[in-house]
């Protein structure tokens, strides 16, 4: 996944708002088993994206070329301390 930060930024208003919509669905009910899943996955995918961006940022202000920053694998990213 090679993109601009513009890209990224969008995959992740794109992210957010489907997570929106989802947890809009169910007010005061809760989620089933497949809308949990699915709102796993986008937060998953949502640190993922601000991971990226986060690090691209970071190589931006110093040396180096911020497109050779990849995305971190899930399990990676998801594994960090908060």
């Amino acid at each position: 996944m090679d993109m601009a930060e513009d890209d990224i930024i969008g995959r992740i208003d794109a992210l957010l708002e489907q997570e929106r919509a989802l947890r809009a669905r169910a007010p005061g009910k809760g989620l089933d088993q497949e809308e949990r899943a699915r709102l796993q996955h986008l937060e998953e995918q949502l640190d993922q994206c601000w991971d990226l961006l986060r690090r691209r940022r970071a190589r931006a202000g110093v040396v180096g070329e911020p497109a050779e920053v990849h995305p971190r694998p899930v399990e990676e990213v998801e594994s960090y301390e908060q």
